[in-house]
């Protein structure tokens, strides 16, 4: 799925990579402890979560997260905005809670890795 779908799935608002929108990720997650995303996330996933702090970041550079989104329409700081910038991962911010948002995405086709995440 494109990001650009996501987008649009999410009602979502592009903090950074307006020209990253079609890029495409294959499978997605929710987490806020970074320590699940490390153990089970895979490279290009969407990754959706309500932290704001910058281990969020770079947390998804690590795994190579294809875009996050920051879920309850919290606005992250600028320095975390900064942050996705400079590694060059697309960043989205939508209203919706995390349980909302996963479930919008899977009825649209996004899938977990193996059932875990």
């Amino acid at each position: 799925m494109k990001i650009a779908e996501i987008k649009e799935i999410l009602d979502a608002e592009v903090l950074y990579g307006e020209d990253k929108l079609d890029g495409v990720v294959t499978a997605g997650g929710a987490a806020d402890l970074m320590d699940d995303v490390l153990a089970t996330a895979a490279k290009g996933c969407v990754l959706l979560t309500g932290v704001t702090t910058d281990h969020v970041v770079r947390t998804a550079k690590i795994v190579g997260v294809g875009a996050i989104v920051i879920v309850r329409g919290k606005q992250p700081p600028d320095t975390f905005v900064e942050m996705a910038k400079t590694h060059e991962i697309p960043l989205l911010l939508s209203r919706y809670s995390l349980f909302v948002a996963c479930g919008r995405l899977y009825m649209n086709g996004i899938r977990g890795l193996d059932g875990s995440w």
